[in-house]
């Protein structure tokens, strides 16, 4: 039996026997992660540009500033960083994404986002990280504040999802505020 326990999960780069399950779940209009990243973007344009994107994956080399999240064997999702304006300036705004439902609620995506957190801040020059949310995606919110991250931004209402508002979300974290961070 495989071990789907948030201990097993690492964050590797991507192979390319990743490639069709990661071009399954992105380019998947129906997939249920959907529903909790960005569902106030159109369906059509956030499709069309996964497509492209699970294409570019497809014809490029891995990069540093995205990994793969590997449980035990098995690609649940993947994280990604950029750094913001100007470079240099020590700023890197983290994304990630648990494909499956069945992975969700296990503490996969926590123990990845530690794990992020901290490669982020071993290969970069971070002073800040963040990450953006809205207000319905309350896993993300618990997990994050778990790390010590805290909320530095809340617009509220901006986010339409269906026939509700939702507030946007950002947060931030220190590299001081990370165990051993300083």
């Amino acid at each position: 039996m495989t071990d789907l326990s948030p201990a097993s999960v690492t964050l590797r780069g991507r192979r390319p026997r990743d490639l069709p399950t990661l071009r399954r779940w992105l380019t998947d209009p129906d997939a249920a992660w959907r529903a909790w990243d960005a569902p106030y973007l159109p369906a059509q344009e956030t499709t069309a540009s996964l497509q492209r994107y699970a294409e570019q994956l497809a014809s490029s080399p891995p990069h540093p500033n995205e990994r793969v999240i590997d449980v035990a064997g098995v690609v649940v999702g993947m994280v990604n960083r950029a750094e913001e304006d100007p470079a240099g300036s020590g700023w890197w705004d983290l994304g990630i994404l648990i494909y499956d439902p069945a992975h969700w609620g296990r503490g996969l995506g926590a123990r990845a986002l530690s794990l992020w957190v901290q490669a982020t801040l071993d290969e970069t020059d971070a002073h800040v990280l963040t990450f953006s949310t809205w207000s319905g995606n309350e896993r993300m919110l618990r997990a994050a504040a778990r790390l010590g991250f805290r909320e530095a931004a809340r617009i509220r209402e901006a986010r339409a999802v269906g026939d509700r508002r939702f507030d946007a979300v950002r947060l931030d974290l220190l590299r001081r505020e990370w165990p051993g961070g300083a």
